[in-house]
């Protein structure tokens, strides 16, 4: 059973609804059935990487928040990360539009390791509060997990994947996709935002019973 996961890599709960749907799924008996691919989705396309200011700075100026009201929001988005053993430093983390960060994702995905890729860039952004525009960055964080940083270079020189991504945010529209992260199981039910445990608990089971019922082949949505 196939479940399609939409996302942006500078998505404070998108991270967090990895980590709860992960745990649904270790707790899952049929986990070894289950397949992940994760979708692309930009917040803001076109947001210009500025990694001279922080997000915390940047949500400041763009919601007319003081710059106090900005932390005390970040700090409750960090103790709710904190609670599924996610490390967050908003304050520091800096703006980057994250386009070429999903066509890496998309490469990634090619050679199996779309779910390490996408881990790896959740934790440098909101951990590790790296400019996650960086081509020299990105080709390093490939390198990483085994991706052939040549290639990946390659990618990041030209338009490589654009389509992609583009596809994927084509997709979320015909949902009519709101926000992310949003979740689709089994091409039938779909989650909106990082939900309860209890709620990816409930869907998986509902979702799988249909499953075993009328299993098909996926092709994508």
């Amino acid at each position: 059973m196939k479940i399609e996961i939409w996302s942006d890599i500078v998505c404070p709960f998108c991270y967090i609804g990895k980590r709860r749907i992960e745990n649904a799924l270790a707790k899952f008996r049929h986990a070894d059935k289950i397949e992940v691919e994760w979708k692309s989705f930009l917040l803001n396309p076109d947001q210009v990487s500025d990694p001279s200011k922080t997000t915390a700075e940047y949500l400041s100026e763009t919601k007319g928040w003081s710059y106090e009201q900005t932390l005390n929001s970040i700090k409750q988005v960090t103790q709710m990360a904190a609670e599924e053993g996610l490390t967050y430093l908003l304050e520091k983390s800096v703006v980057a539009n994250p386009k070429d960060a999903h066509r890496v994702l998309q490469y990634a995905k090619t050679q199996g390791k779309g779910d390490k890729m996408k881990e790896r860039l959740f934790k440098a952004y909101f951990t590790e509060s790296a400019n996650i525009a960086d081509h020299n960055l990105l080709t390093e964080l490939a390198g990483e997990i085994g991706l052939d940083k040549a290639k990946v270079k390659q990618v990041l020189d030209t338009d490589e994947f654009s389509d992609k991504v583009a596809q994927d945010i084509y997709e979320s529209r015909q949902l009519e996709v709101r926000g992310v992260p949003f979740f689709v199981l089994d091409n039938k039910y779909g989650i909106s935002g990082a939900q309860s445990p209890e709620v990816f608990k409930e869907t998986l089971e509902k979702a799988w019973a249909n499953f075993e019922k009328e299993p098909t082949q996926i092709t994508g949505i």
